[in-house]
């Protein structure tokens, strides 16, 4: 059986382009269903997407749930709120097994929601510890990365379990050449830009210089043909989008 391509496996000649990237859908197929939720991710990969991105939070009582806000309107922040308070007044809501097995097979880009700033804010990344020992009572995999804005949550990813690939999300305020060197020193297997990163030539010289140093790059999110071809011309590794099916056929 053909192994499942990964995220953050390296083609040994960054010379060969263009290549065709992986498509994850964000948060699901958000154009089909609502986003995070076990309808969004079976549409994505229904659409021909090869796996997912999602969010993920911890609870007060220490469940994984995916969703995008760190609060939930008449509930509350969701650190601080028990699970079966969550599951009872949002129904919808995922935890993050449940995605899991329903994408058992399947690529998962697994972001760590715990942004310094935001509410509810941990400063002790124990949602990081609590994935971490999810991946690991399920055996692990390299179709699994996570990722996250918060530097100190996948940091602590690697300090814990070095083994689970990890990418650095990061905005477009944040020069490339130091987010590389953010992931290289870090042992971070990927960069997560937004695609007006990679605007230009210089966004084509930046990807060869991930490559050059052993890191994917995987791009957010991407909903415009144009964009799209521009990115393929870089040889990006990897795009996620609202809309998979749609990016599927452009490619």
């Amino acid at each position: 059986m053909e192994s499942l391509p990964t995220l953050t496996g390296m083609n040994p000649d960054s010379s060969l382009a263009p290549r065709t990237p992986l498509i994850l859908g964000h948060r699901g197929a958000p154009k089909a269903a609502p986003e995070n939720t076990l309808a969004s991710f079976a549409a994505a990969l229904a659409e021909g997407a090869d796996g997912v991105e999602l969010d993920v939070h911890s609870t007060a009582d220490g469940v994984l749930v995916v969703l995008h806000d760190p609060e939930i309107n008449n509930v509350g922040v969701i650190r601080d709120t028990q699970w079966g308070t969550i599951a009872a007044a949002m129904p919808s809501i995922p935890t993050l097994e449940q995605v899991l097995d329903l994408c058992k097979g399947s690529l998962v880009n697994i972001e760590i929601k715990n942004s310094e700033g935001d509410a509810g804010y941990d400063p002790t990344q124990r949602t990081a510890d609590l994935v971490v020992a999810l991946l690991v009572s399920r055996g692990k995999s390299d179709t699994v990365v996570i990722s996250s804005f918060e530097l100190a949550a996948i940091a602590r990813v690697r300090e814990i379990d070095g083994e689970i690939p990890t990418g650095f999300l990061y905005a477009p305020n944040v020069p490339n050449v130091e987010a590389l060197a953010t992931a290289t020193s870090g042992g971070h297997s990927a960069v997560h830009p937004h695609w007006v990163s990679l605007a230009g030539d210089e966004g084509a010289k930046f990807v060869d210089d991930c490559h050059a140093s052993g890191v994917k790059v995987n791009v957010w999110t991407v909903n415009d043909e144009p964009v799209l071809v521009a990115l393929l011309a870089a040889g990006l590794d990897c795009v996620i989008t609202d809309t998979p099916a749609i990016l599927r056929a452009w490619l």
